[in-house]
């Protein structure tokens, strides 16, 4: 055999060798989280909005961030009033924007370990974590000083935005950058993770206030009254902080932290205007806060705006709305024959005539 022969057989069995299967670096499994299972819940939902978006024409309904958006919208305008009703009969509407601000701090502080020893976990997951800590605090500021609930709240929302701003002003890795998202929202930053998160403070919160509704409706109407019969108002008390807690960081992701606490406030203080019952009550709050959500994120999409702005902006036009709808069947009721006040024996107390 020639020499020229044998360097194009060797030739051959090298690249026979290098194309062999077995030599191919193996590929790396995708890496599973916990959330695949709602990444697959938030791919179905993308499907149906996008033949929604088919069948309609409507442009925010073919892209993916807006499906996100509107997913995130949605459960807010469930979460947020479901809470709000009972922290608006008991006075402590204000408790939204203390634990937003705490809230703010969590994302500092998540964005402060990610730079800092690249921790690599979401911002949002640190909200809720320093958000319920800050909820805790206001209860055991009020039980171990005897101080009201405003003063123990003043003093959470200072430190909390107090924290936030220090550490971002150390501006850690480009710390700062990016952090409008967190103040003012912002539809188009609404990621899976996140997303996936809001999906389970969801499903927490509509279930807590599922099994503990009686006990949440007597400690919120009389405090007094359901210590002696035995329930443990201070837990419950504690659970509904946190709970708070839950939905100040959820909304922020498009409601921002600034006006976070509107959507506790706003639908429900409209749906009082134009109710009998508390269980009424929640349920039109609800049904207000997903028609703000829903006109405030097109309005929003289209006019190229901030989210949270238009979503409050709208929920306000819906209270107005509510006070005049309110006030005219009062009048239509004095008109009509002699009604004893709008006690619900059931539900209790939201509005007399």
């Amino acid at each position: 055999m020639s020499l020229t022969a044998l360097l194009i057989q060797s030739s051959l069995a090298v690249l026979s060798v290098q194309s062999s299967p077995a030599v191919i670096p193996l590929q790396s499994e995708p890496e599973t989280t916990l959330f695949d299972p709602l990444y697959g819940l938030l791919d179905l939902w993308s499907e149906l909005l996008t033949a929604l978006a088919e069948a309609t024409g409507l442009e925010l309904l073919q892209f993916a961030f807006m499906h996100r958006a509107i997913l995130v919208g949605l459960c807010i305008g469930v979460m947020a009033p479901l809470i709000g009703t009972f922290l608006v009969h008991r006075q402590l509407a204000l408790i939204g924007d203390a634990l937003a601000h705490t809230g703010f701090a969590g994302v500092a502080v998540g964005l402060f370990l990610n730079a800092v020893i690249d921790l690599g976990v979401s911002p949002y997951l640190t909200a809720v974590v320093v958000a319920m800590i800050a909820a805790l605090s206001i209860e055991l500021i009020s039980e171990v000083t005897d101080a009201y609930n405003d003063v123990s709240m003043a003093i959470v929302l200072s430190t909390g935005f107090a924290l936030g701003t220090t550490l971002i002003s150390l501006n850690a890795g480009g710390l700062a950058v990016g952090v409008n998202q967190f103040l003012f929202g912002n539809l188009s930053t609404v990621s899976k993770e996140s997303a996936s998160i809001l999906l389970v403070l969801f499903a927490l919160i509509v279930g807590t206030v599922g099994l503990t509704r009686n006990q949440l409706l007597y400690v919120t109407f009389d405090e007094t009254a359901a210590a002696v019969s035995g329930i443990p108002v201070r837990w419950y008390n504690r659970v509904m902080v946190m709970l708070t807690a839950m939905v100040v960081v959820g909304a922020m992701q498009i409601m921002g932290v600034i006006l976070v606490a509107a959507m506790l406030v706003v639908p429900v203080a409209g749906a009082t205007q134009v109710s009998r019952s508390f269980t009424e009550s929640i349920f039109v709050s609800i049904a207000l806060a997903e028609i703000a959500v829903t006109l405030g994120i097109g309005v929003a999409y289209y006019g190229e705006v901030t989210a949270g702005g238009v979503i409050v902006l709208v929920a306000v036009a819906v209270y107005v709305v509510a006070v005049v709808a309110g006030k005219l069947q009062t009048v239509i009721a004095d008109e009509g024959p002699v009604e004893t006040g709008g006690i619900d024996a059931e539900d209790g107390l939201t509005r007399s005539d």
